[in-house]
């Protein structure tokens, strides 16, 4: 229940494609997510429900009067949120207002205790937002009594003035509900935003479908779309199954559960391939010391190196990944496997590269994924060693025994470095204004698709679905699970968290030195 906030939704038509498929994100808001928009809710609801009451007529007297009634403090004990299957979300508040009558010669101070009862309706709409309504809401009011106990005032007054302000109030407190639920909407709009990513790409995600509303949590299918130059990054098919959340996934006290799919990852490293930023310029500083980027050093492992440059020349290895980064996640560990092209390159009599030899790569890189301020990143470190082979050569015959330590010492660091900066700039996690990711867990679970007569289940590998006994299993499908939000003001009480990977780009190449 944060204040409002002023948005211009920008709208993204995509042409359909055929055979291929976009990313989908699985969001589960669990109970725990309820609890806390209870506590964090009071107050705006307090705020909301300080309204304004008309004058009481006054027939007490021999004279009708005008009285005026003034609100002059709201208390709310108790705020609950549950959640009601295939509906939305349940409210019952329970308010004291402390009343005010002014009447002559002395005024009267009332608490009126009253219940608002209300069910919010949940939906989505034509954008792919959430939209969130009153589908029905009412108002019990309990007998008012003083606040200091008394009844110096006649029981037929304070009923009187009760039932004027019962009727006064009944309408005005489920408007302000709903202009609170209002409020909540132009919030939940921000959702499908575009999220930079880099200079040139960005992430939307959009709800795709009604959510599915059980009286245990809320889950909602996310689509997720890179964009690159303004265009979205599409995967092939290849018979890809619906990705669904399992059931018994997750941190039972998480406010929010979120599943991430495979294809989010092999998109984000496919729009990084194609943007150009996976690639690399290796150079050595020449005159140093400790530089073994140089003909001198290739020399001594190459003859024809040494014959054809006999002073020293600075050496390039240009580093390029014409095949996108082959992700693989599981349980305990994550990695991705490059194959990278090296042409090693040095300047020739007339200042232009030249072509010594050319190299096929094959690097194995350890995943670690982590989030901080609602983006998912990731750090890599070597698993194993760089295997290279000899695409061409300038240079005549190459002894890739010799030569093969050279190059895997002065391609690693850059490698790493360069890798692990696009990495850990992360990319942005479903979110909506004013709402944080604290407390992240990620977890990688590997679920298996299962094919059942007319439908598709999901399970984990660990366990199944409760009461589905499947005929035949096909198809290991990777999810990475994340947890937890809460709200901006760092007073108010942190939740479970939850997270993603992806990094950002700049095209064509970026330089990196060995000193």
């Amino acid at each position: 229940m944060a204040g409002a906030c002023s948005l211009s939704p920008l709208l993204v038509m995509l042409l359909a494609v055929v055979s291929a498929s976009l990313p989908v994100t699985v969001i589960r808001l669990n109970k725990a997510a309820l609890n806390y928009v209870s506590d964090i809710g009071k107050a705006p609801l307090q705020r909301a429900l300080q309204v304004t009451v008309s004058d009481f007529l006054d027939r007490s007297g021999e004279v009708l009067q005008s009285t005026r009634v003034q609100i002059l403090g709201v208390h709310l004990p108790r705020l609950h949120l549950k959640f009601i299957a295939g509906l939305g979300v349940h409210l019952t508040v329970a308010v004291n207002f402390m009343v005010k009558v002014f009447r002559v010669p002395e005024p009267m101070e009332l608490v009126l205790p009253v219940a608002l009862l209300a069910d919010v309706h949940v939906a989505r709409d034509s954008i792919g937002t959430l939209v969130l309504s009153i589908s029905t809401c009412s108002s019990l009011f309990s007998p008012a009594g003083m606040p200091d106990g008394s009844n110096s005032t006649s029981q037929e007054l304070l009923d009187l003035v009760q039932e004027h302000i019962k009727v006064d109030l009944s309408n005005k407190l489920c408007l302000q509900l709903s202009g609170l639920v209002q409020d909540l909407n132009v919030h939940l709009g921000t959702l499908i935003g575009l999220s930079p990513v880099g200079p040139e790409s960005q992430i939307r995600y959009s709800v795709i479908s009604t959510p599915t509303i059980t009286n245990d949590y809320m889950s909602m299918d996310v689509r997720a779309i890179l964009f690159l130059l303004g265009k979205p990054i599409l995967l092939p098919l290849h018979g890809s199954h619906p990705f669904v959340l399992p059931w018994t996934l997750g941190d039972e006290g998480a406010m929010i559960t979120v599943g991430l799919s495979q294809n989010l990852f092999d998109c984000a490293l496919l729009m990084l391939q194609k943007a150009g930023s996976l690639n690399l310029e290796i150079t050595g500083q020449l005159n140093s010391k400790n530089n073994p980027l140089n003909t001198s050093t290739l020399g001594q492992l190459i003859p024809e190196v040494a014959h054809q440059f006999p002073e020293p020349m600075p050496v390039v290895l240009k580093v390029q990944l014409s095949a996108t980064p082959v992700a693989t996640l599981h349980t305990n560990n994550s990695t991705l496997q490059l194959r990278p092209f090296i042409e090693v390159l040095t300047a020739s009599p007339n200042s232009a590269l030249q072509l010594l030899f050319s190299l096929d790569v094959m690097v194995n890189l350890n995943l670690q994924l982590s989030v901080s301020r609602a983006k998912l990143r990731g750090t890599t470190s070597m698993l194993g060693g760089v295997q290279l082979s000899v695409a061409t050569s300038n240079v005549g015959s190459i002894d890739m025994a010799q030569v093969h330590t050279l190059i895997s010492t002065v391609f690693q660091k850059p490698l790493l470095d360069h890798f692990n900066a696009l990495l850990g700039m992360g990319i942005a996690l479903p979110s909506v204004l004013n709402l944080h990711y604290v407390h992240s867990k990620v977890t990688v679970c590997e679920v298996r698709a299962i094919e059942w007569p007319g439908n598709l289940f999901m399970r984990e590998e660990v366990s199944p679905l409760r009461g589905v006994h499947p005929a035949s299993s096909k198809t290991t499908q990777q999810t990475l699970t994340v947890m937890g939000w809460r709200n901006q003001d760092p007073g108010d009480h942190g939740g479970r968290g939850f997270p993603f990977l992806i990094a950002p780009h700049t095209r064509g190449f970026r330089s990196s030195t060995i000193s």
